[in-house]
């Protein structure tokens, strides 16, 4: 009779399979026996997992995956068997460095919206998007024309940063997004439009839609 692979060891072979770039991971561990459930929940305290029946869900940014190794291994030492899963990864985002935007270099930003969500999958289901500004000049009247899409800057550099969510969770609108978007060139603020992160198809549970990781920070 073959003995069940151990929790730490399904991991490691998930963590082969991932990008040499993944910046985050979002697991599954069903645990085997349901009265073991609590005790696994507990000794995988300091990833904050969240729980359900004898299911814990966990989303690890890579700096913390030694952190997952060791407790996925006190597991195993306290006999909790269960099978791990990959819900779905991140890759890593190379932060650019600030510069200004030459006006004829990009295109409208309705058009870039239009042109980004065209480069989807069709199931696709959240994205976080930046809109990096043309000038310093624009970026009073850049957050007011954004405010609906509640956007965050990083950094002092010229980026906001926002979440879409097409069907629910948290993020605004696809079409609340493009009409933001849309009286920013009515007011002639230029800039450069990207989509960072995207996800098909996810489904909550318990949760208002993915955790992404970007720097280090939940996003």
């Amino acid at each position: 009779m073959l003995r069940p692979m151990r929790v730490a060891d399904q991991f490691a072979e998930l963590e082969a399979q991932l990008p040499a770039g993944w910046a985050d991971v979002r697991l599954v561990l069903r645990v085997d026996d349901a009265s073991q459930a609590s005790r696994a929940s507990a000794l995988l305290g300091p990833l904050g997992p969240g729980r359900s029946g004898s299911q814990l869900n966990l989303t690890v940014p890579r700096g913390r995956v030694d952190l997952l190794r060791r407790l996925l291994a006190r597991l195993d030492r306290d006999r909790i068997r269960g099978q791990v899963e990959l819900v779905t990864y991140a890759e890593a985002v190379v932060e650019p460095e600030p510069r200004e935007v030459p006006r004829a270099a990009t295109p409208p930003l309705e058009e870039a919206w239009l042109t980004a969500l065209g480069t989807l999958p069709d199931d696709w289901s959240d994205l976080y998007a930046e809109v990096e500004l043309g000038s310093s000049d624009f970026l009073d009247q850049g957050a007011l024309c954004l405010a609906p899409v509640n956007p965050a800057r990083p950094d002092r550099g010229l980026a906001f940063r926002f979440r879409v969510a097409r069907t629910y969770g948290y993020g605004a609108s696809p079409d609340m997004t493009r009409r933001c978007l849309t009286r920013m060139d009515e007011r002639g603020i230029n800039g450069r439009l990207r989509i960072m992160l995207a996800q098909s198809d996810t489904k909550s549970v318990a949760t208002q839609g993915p955790v992404w990781y970007v720097g280090g920070r939940a996003v």
